[in-house]
């Protein structure tokens, strides 16, 4: 199998250079300029393929602990529609997702964990490995959705990007779509978690869907788009106000960006939380994770945090395979265990 895998991959990363040569080779060939979308186009066929090989790897590297699968469900209609009245307009999007089904387990029920990649355009990839070894050896079966916007499918999912607010009812679809199709899951025990933009994702689930998680872990989760907006570049602010996307900058419609925000949405918390971030975060400033313990607290909400004090790696600090973000990881899923029990908890 890993022949195998590694051939196909091979094959694939060599169509990525093949694709990546074209335009050079086109231009000393003196043929006819390229048109106006070809550069974004081969980068999406570049996405598509490693996606491809990222798939393959993410199967080799998870097989001796689960069954994993990658499936199709849907999620809500696109909050942006071009033409109301073309044929299919209004349709329900697809949504792939990945499923992780440890292959020793107990009898009975088992708990399920929601895992929420981050990324603005980002998926589900091989660096996600660690963690998700990490679940399946405690026992949880895991679903991973690439929600709408996600990156390596096509131009037209990637522009159904909908952050903090239709891509949180893709990722509570999943969970639904999985207890109705794995018997062996236990509802009662179903947790979610998320870094980064997951973590803002994981947030939202635990505020619009107040009883349908047992417990939630938010790793420097995004919490405040009306700040993040003001302390990030111009770039950055255009890829939300796209017109395929928020279409409106914060200043101009600032109750649209608080509507998808955490911090502004906390009086809704029901469930445990723990909450992670450090003061050196070089992508999700710190102040936006102080703004949603200030909410939590001012709505007499419990929950639990920890703000780190600049701790090696930053943004990445507890998704790294140090010792500090080991045992970081190892303080979440203790206090995820105590709300769902899985078979073989972390000591």
């Amino acid at each position: 199998m890993y022949r195998k895998t590694l051939i196909l991959a091979g094959l694939i990363l060599g169509a990525i250079l093949v694709s990546s040569a074209r335009p050079q080779q086109a231009a000393n060939e003196q043929a006819k300029p390229a048109p106006p979308n070809f550069e974004e186009a081969i980068a999406f066929a570049e996405e598509a393929l490693a996606r491809r090989v990222n798939d393959l790897m993410l199967f080799h590297r998870l097989e001796d602990l689960a069954e994993v699968d990658k499936v199709r469900y849907s999620g809500p209609p696109p909050r942006v529609i071009k033409n109301p009245t073309a044929q299919g307009a209004g349709n329900p999007v697809v949504i792939p997702a990945f499923t992780f089904i440890p292959k020793k387990r107990p009898a009975g029920k088992i708990p399920l964990m929601v895992y929420v990649h981050g990324g603005v355009h980002g998926n589900l990839n091989t660096s996600h490995v660690n963690v998700l070894r990490e679940l399946l050896q405690q026992g949880y079966a895991v679903l991973a959705p690439d929600y709408r916007g996600s990156s390596g499918y096509s131009k037209d999912f990637w522009r159904l990007i909908d952050y903090g607010a239709r891509e949180v009812d893709d990722v509570h679809a999943g969970k639904k779509w999985m207890l109705e199709t794995h018997d062996m899951l236990d509802p009662e025990r179903v947790g979610i978690m998320g870094w980064s933009h997951g973590g803002l994702i994981t947030l939202m689930n635990l505020f619009n869907y107040p009883k349908e998680y047992k417990v939630g872990y938010a790793a420097v989760p995004v919490c405040d788009l009306v700040a993040r907006m003001g302390y990030k570049g111009q770039g950055y602010r255009e890829l939300f106000s796209a017109s395929y996307h928020i279409g409106k900058t914060a200043e101009e419609d600032v109750a649209e960006y608080k509507r998808r925000s955490p911090a502004w949405n906390a009086e809704k918390l029901q469930s445990p939380l723990l909450v992670h971030t450090t003061t050196n975060d070089e992508d999700v400033n710190v102040l936006e994770v102080e703004n949603l313990i200030k909410a939590l607290k001012a709505a007499n909400k419990p929950f639990d945090h920890k703000v780190y004090k600049d701790a090696p790696g930053g943004h990445e600090f507890n998704r790294l395979d140090t010792v500090l973000a080991r045992e970081s990881r190892a303080e979440a899923y203790r206090f995820l265990a105590k709300h769902l029990n899985p078979p073989n908890p972390v000591k």
